[in-house]
Order: C-alpha cells, then structure tokens, then sequence
C-alpha cells in the first residue's frame, strides 16, 4: 500500500518506472501492477517525472519590490546597489516577509522547491533577516530554504558589517557570504575573502562569495577564494557566484585559474538572465555579455549550476519562480546547443544545483524525499523548448499543486477541429 504512485512517467535519463510513495520518502521506482493499493495515483504516461527544479543563487529579501522607491532606470548593477540601499532604510519586516511568502508561492507552483537566498547583513536592524527566518519557519513543509549572511555593501567597505555578519549566522543563517570586487581595493577584497573563509572553517558552514561581477577582467577574486578553500579544506561547500569577469580574462591566466578551482572543489553558479542584463553597459561595440565560461569549467570536472538571482527587483524588471526560463536562457548563452549539452543545461537546474546545496535525500530513488514534479514534456530537452507546464508539483509526499494540461484547440478555417499537444514527443 503506498501513499501515493505516480504512473507511467518518464524518468530524466529515459527510463519509464512508477514511483511510490509512502509518507515523505519514495519506497518504489519501478513498474507496479496497474491496480496498485495507493491513496491517490498521478497518471503521468509519457510526461517527464523530474526531481524539484532547485536555485542556489537568489535574494528573497529584495524580490517583488520592484518600483519601490523607484526603477533603476540605468539598468547597472551599481545603481540596482544604490536604489537597494534606498530600499532598505524604508522597508520592514513584514514587508519583507509578505514578499518573500508571495514568491515562495510562485516558486511552489514551478516545482521550485529548494532556493539559496543572500540576505543582506549591512544594516544593524537585520530586518531581513528576521524576516526571512520566520518565512523558513512556514514554508520548511514544502520549500526547503538557505540562507546567506550577505554584507551587500563590503564586509571592510560598511562600518558594523562583520559584526552583523556574525550576528546573522549566530540567529540561524546557512552560509557565509561576501562580495569582495565591492570593497574599497583589490587588497580590501582578498582580505575579505580570507576572512570570510576562516569564519566558515571555524563554524563548519558553507561558504558562497559575490565574486567579480564585474566586467574588469583583472577583478580575480575567484582565485582567492580558491586558495582559501584549499588552505582551509572547505572544498565541497564553496562557491563563487556570478565569475562574470572571467568573460573578459586572458586566456592563458584562465588555462591556470581553471585547474586551481577545480583542485580547491570550489562551485561556479552563473545567472544568466541577470548576468547579461547587469553586464556591458559600459561598452558600445563590440558589447560582452558578462556570462562567465560555463564549459570551460565543465570540462574542468567544476561543478556549474544556474541560479535566478532576481525576480522584480532593484536588478531587474522581469522573472517568474521558473528555473526553465533561467536554463533556456543559460544554455544559449553558453552556447549548449548540442544534445548532450541541453540535457546538461537542464541538469544545472536540478541534480548539479541540489549537490551545490549539499540537499539531503534529493533525487529519484528509494530513501530520496518524495519531492518531484511533473511536467508536459517527454523528456529534459522538450522542457527546456517549451518551459512545459507543471502538470503536478508533489513535496515530500505530499501534492501541493496541480495544472490541467494545455492542449491547443484550433478551428481553422476549410480544416475541421484539431487538437494539438503541446509537446511534439509520441505519449505513451
């Protein structure tokens, strides 16, 4: 008897198998009896059955503000900076938290149901912060959130900064955070990383750094924050976020960068719809787009996942919870056209970014949370073309939301009715 079955699907690496569930685990991937004892059965023949899509770079603290106080009308990161810290003095807790619950919504209807979140620790209230622990608190059922003690302003470069930093991590915050382009010097910045590092190692925490956002092709904090890792043996449970100067570097400095954050463990999490948004406005022609060399690091063995970064923000003026959209965009971006390299894309949004988390019990197979989703696509390249619909959305055990599917009927003119399926893979 199983709490749940979801019937007939298609697994990510091809593979048909029902999964059974019984309380918050998955008891059974294989193929049951078509009258299986369950309390409730999915039928998903020959729709993708995926685990939850996951997002290990995003700032819950800022999202759904977008206007307030006003639109960044530049469209730069420095400015998307200025009018955060605007934002900031105004907001309030419950402001925060009534934002933050209302994209966690969103997130739950896409089967987006692990996000990595910075808060920002610049300010002493912390009002963030607060927040954002209390919405932890109320969505931990379905949502599994981290959080990032994030000093947006520089550790060094914000008087009260450290001090908040390590107040936030004392209240229960996940990972330790930095951005170190952001400081006064390139001195001030290094100093920052190996700071930050030493906090990891000494509290057992992960560690992941705003590094070199920037189009300065001589901003090398990623080389840093990898010997810090290696010196502090924190390899598994860091990462460097957005390494968009890595765009503009030399060659021959990242044939030797390359190696040394494979060998330290460090991850790579690129935003590529806010990457090439923030990225360039300083240059006419020809214009860089500020998305780091996503490949490269793969064919390093580093471990590059996707992240959204904003949702109508101080950043940017678009987004929707969907992590599709986000690999859609990274793999043109990236230029990961091949078949391999789509089905990679793909991953990034799921399994890579779940290990770049260190999720516990993620995945498909006996003993993983029950969390998975359903989408209206035959298979991880057919989501990504369409961002298929998620037809059901299941977190651990439990179904939270559903979608009818979306056939396309048409009454053309001299044709009679037809009825056309969304995806163009043969359903079984």
């Amino acid at each position: 008897m199983f709490d749940l079955v979801v019937k007939g699907g298609v697994l990510p690496d091809g593979r048909r198998a029902d999964i059974g569930v019984r309380g918050e685990r998955i008891a059974a991937v294989e193929t049951l009896p078509d009258n299986v004892a369950a309390g409730r059965v999915i039928d998903a023949a020959g729709d993708l059955v995926s685990p939850p899509f996951v997002d290990p770079h995003f700032h819950m603290d800022a999202t759904l503000s977008y206007g307030t106080p006003r639109v960044n009308e530049s469209g730069t990161l420095l400015e998307g900076i200025s009018l955060w810290g605007e934002l900031r003095e105004i907001d309030t807790v419950e402001a925060i938290a009534e934002r933050a619950l209302t994209y966690c919504d969103w997130a739950a209807s896409m089967g987006l149901l692990a996000i990595r979140s910075h808060v920002d620790t610049t300010a002493d209230a912390l009002k963030g912060v607060e927040a954002l622990l209390a919405v932890r608190e109320a969505v931990k059922g379905y949502i599994d959130l981290q959080f990032v003690a994030f000093p947006q302003d520089g550790l060094y470069r914000t008087p009260g900064a450290l001090r908040n930093t390590l107040c936030a991590l004392d209240m229960g915050v996940d990972v330790v955070g930095g951005i170190p382009h952001f400081e006064r010097t390139m001195a001030e910045g290094a100093d920052s990383v190996a700071k930050l590092c030493g906090i990891a190692a000494e509290r057992g925490l992960m560690i992941d750094l705003h590094c070199d956002e920037t189009d300065d092709p001589m901003s090398r904090h990623i080389e840093t924050l990898a010997r810090e890792v290696l010196r502090h043996g924190l390899g598994g449970r860091a990462a460097g976020s957005h390494l968009a100067s890595m765009h503009s570097m030399d060659n021959y400095y990242v044939s030797k960068l390359l190696p040394l954050i494979a060998e330290a463990g460090v991850a790579a999490i690129p935003n590529p719809l806010i990457n090439i948004t923030l990225q360039g406005r300083h240059d006419s022609y020809p214009k860089r787009r500020g998305m780091t060399r996503v490949r490269e690091m793969q064919a390093e063995g580093i471990d590059v996942g996707w992240g959204q970064d904003c949702v109508l923000d101080p950043w940017y003026p678009l987004g929707t919870a969907d992590m599709l959209d986000v690999a859609f965009m990274g793999l043109h971006v990236a230029q990961m056209t091949s078949p391999k390299g789509m089905r990679r894309a793909y991953e990034m949004a799921t399994e890579v970014n779940a290990r770049i988390m260190n999720l516990e019990g993620y995945g498909l197979k006996v003993g993983d949370f029950a969390s998975l989703v359903v989408l209206d696509a035959g298979d991880p390249v057919e989501a990504l073309r369409l961002r298929a619909d998620r037809l059901a959305v299941v977190a651990k055990g439990r179904v939270i939301a559903t979608r009818p599917r979306g056939d396309a009927r048409l009454t053309l003119p001299g044709r009679p009715e037809t009825v056309r399926r969304r995806h163009g893979a043969a359903r079984g």
